[in-house]
């Protein structure tokens, strides 16, 4: 079969930093890390493993950030992958063949991933977290009887949607109900990543909330905040113009240009009433501010905006992850504002039901809660790869969000 192979190989990486300076084809040149390779169909590492062929993969933001060599050699996430690669973990695909043990899932069923290799997919008796649902915060990531990886895409015996086939354990693989299509299906995971965050860090009634950054992860946001809390005020901060249309149309109700910074403080000032403290020097703070931050990019630039911008005891919640460096954040002490990691999604909790973060998508869907799919711009097939990642590259100019793969099974 074809797969997007990327190699931990410190000679492509090299070559492929220095000629990036060029020319941004360099990322997806003859020397760069990833390369469309033929290689085996995947072997089920257990019995109650299966096959999926994928229909449509969406490329993630962390999935560009590694071809596009945009992260730190110390990054402590390093100890818990493995290479070679094939990324890829927002997939919908058909069930192509199961292995002997598996009792819950049947070949030709359509079906979303979860992506997360925790304790059943590793052959392991589940671990305190994972007997609670949270599969993303599971203690085992590095044990049983798969290489290092956390979520598929970064092990290199779990290989993901950038390949015709894919091998899932029978528990990873949730049925899309009939009457919703691939296209919704396909952003249950980008979705369910918004969801985790906003139900463990739910606004208060009435409240202002602000969407820091509105790409994929922003525009669910925007969205979930507009579906299950009508009466908060949603905010936003877009990079480009087509982002910002976006945001407004999935019921944003200001949404305000990414700089210049000082920009963002006064326009959160005057949205919420509330005064503005000049400093000596460098960019000043409000005295009250927003109720939450759903800061889907978490740079150092948007925390130093954030501390100045959200009111006394509110929260931050960090949906996004950049290389860190220093800000200032004299703010976030004065102001006792909570900074709050947010990671993936698990078993949720909505009007006192629990289900998947998935299920609770599907289940909006049926509603009639919300349509995500405006936020889907590109379709590529999946032989044109390098055209897919240097739209992504070049937002501005492509007017790119959810960016797909379109594997031929749905063609």
């Amino acid at each position: 079969m074809k797969a997007l192979v990327y190699e931990n190989h410190l000679p492509r990486l090299i070559a492929t930093g220095l000629l990036s300076r060029l020319t941004a084809r360099a990322y997806v040149g003859r020397l760069a890390p990833m390369q469309m390779r033929d290689v085996p169909d995947p072997s089920l590492p257990a019995e109650d493993w299966l096959v999926l062929r994928p229909h449509l993969c969406g490329l993630c933001g962390s999935d560009y950030k590694q071809v596009f060599m945009k992260g730190n050699f110390d990054n402590p996430m390093t100890g818990v992958i493995s290479f070679p690669q094939v990324l890829g973990h927002e997939v919908v695909g058909t069930i192509e063949r199961v292995g002997p043990a598996v009792r819950s899932r049947r070949v030709g069923e359509r079906v979303v991933l979860n992506p997360w290799l925790s304790c059943v997919t590793r052959g392991l008796a589940p671990c305190e977290w994972c007997r609670r649902g949270e599969l993303a915060q599971c203690l085992n990531f590095t044990r049983g009887h798969i290489p290092p990886g956390i979520h598929h895409g970064n092990s290199s015996g779990a290989s993901g949607g950038f390949a015709q086939l894919l091998p899932a354990h029978e528990s990873q693989c949730l049925p899309v109900p009939d009457g919703i299509s691939d296209e919704q299906a396909v952003l249950a995971d980008p979705f369910s990543v918004s969801l985790h965050g906003i139900l463990h860090s739910p606004p208060p009634a009435g409240g202002t909330v602000l969407v820091y950054g509105v790409g994929t992860l922003g525009l669910s946001a925007v969205a979930i905040l507009r579906a299950l809390f009508p009466d908060v005020r949603v905010l936003g901060v877009a990079r480009f113009a087509h982002q910002r249309r976006l945001a407004e149309k999935l019921g944003a109700a200001q949404v305000l240009a990414h700089e210049p910074l000082r920009a963002i403080i006064e326009g959160v000032a005057a949205a919420v009433g509330t005064e503005i403290y000049e400093p000596w020097r460098g960019l000043p703070m409000l005295s009250g501010g927003v109720d939450v931050i759903y800061d889907t990019v978490t740079s150092p630039e948007t925390l130093e905006v954030g501390v100045r911008i959200t009111r006394a005891r509110g929260r931050i919640v960090c949906l996004g992850v950049e290389p860190p460096r220093r800000f200032e954040w004299t703010p976030l002490y004065f102001k006792e504002i909570s900074l709050v990691g947010s990671n993936a999604f698990a078993i949720e909790e909505w009007q006192g039901r629990r289900q998947h973060a998935m299920e609770w998508y599907f289940e909006f869907l049926r509603e009639g809660r919300l349509d995500m799919t405006p936020i889907i711009t590109h379709r590529y097939a999946f032989g044109d790869w390098r055209e897919a990642f240097l739209t992504c590259f070049d937002q501005g100019a492509s007017g790119a969000v959810k960016v797909l793969f379109e594997h031929a099974a749905s063609a």
